[in-house]
């Protein structure tokens, strides 16, 4: 791994602890007392991988039947975790590793959900990145804590939240800019946020790996480390 994003790593989770009681919700729940139910998505779960998973009504089916069951408005989809759900689509296929480590945090919710800003910010980058099983819609926003810049990346979006916004534009913390969007829409995915922290967006625009192999685990961990620092989720033994 490079010497210096472990450095500017080491800085920025260092900076995002000193800040956590600091950030706004990015839901408009909050996420340090909601009851939530936690989702298993690797292989172990035996009832998740007996479902045909390229089928997005199945998967909707199941995710909001299980909140349904636990009388939850919010679902959570694991940070690192080694998810059995990107065989749907062959997006996260690739000529030598597969992609199976989830990258970001995932907040299921009903479509149409505001999201919200967690601190000051202005708009990096966003797209459509209309593919089956991608983002959908995607913003990125630019932050920067204690002389530390680093981004924040929302996917599966609906397509109004790209109407009216502009590169470099200003939003402050809290400030609603974009909701949630429904498949097929969203990159085909029962309703969802992914919220994830990117230190370094590189070239990119509008679009980062959420995903990565397990080859490859260690040092896109580092270059997105734990979403949980923002959002605060008070399960962080599941989480």
């Amino acid at each position: 791994m490079h010497t210096d994003i472990q450095e500017r790593s080491r800085q920025l989770v260092q900076a995002l602890h000193q800040h956590k009681k600091d950030f706004h919700s990015v839901v408009p729940f909050d996420l340090h007392i909601e009851p939530v139910t936690v989702f298993d998505l690797t292989g172990q779960n035996e009832e998740l991988t007996s479902l045909d998973l390229s089928n997005t009504h199945n998967m909707n089916e199941y995710i909001f039947g299980m909140m349904k069951r636990d009388h939850t408005r919010l679902g959570i989809g694991r940070y690192d975790e080694d998810r059995v759900i990107y065989k749907r689509s062959e997006l996260f296929d690739t000529s030598q590793d597969d992609r199976t480590i989830h990258l970001g945090i995932d907040l299921w919710v009903e479509a149409g959900m505001p999201v919200n800003a967690p601190l000051a910010s202005r708009v990096h980058s966003f797209q459509d990145n209309n593919n089956f099983g991608d983002y959908g819609p995607t913003i990125i926003l630019e932050h920067e804590l204690d002389g530390v810049v680093f981004y924040t990346l929302y996917g599966h979006l609906s397509r109004e939240s790209l109407e009216n916004i502009s590169v470099g534009q200003e939003i402050s913390a809290g400030e609603e800019f974009a909701t949630v969007g429904n498949f097929p829409i969203n990159g085909d995915w029962p309703p969802h946020l992914h919220f994830q922290i990117v230190l370094d967006m590189g070239e990119k625009t509008g679009d980062f790996p959420g995903v990565a192999s397990i080859q490859e685990r260690d040092y896109y961990t580092s270059l997105c480390p734990d979403p949980n620092m923002i959002l605060g989720l008070v399960q962080t033994d599941t989480v």
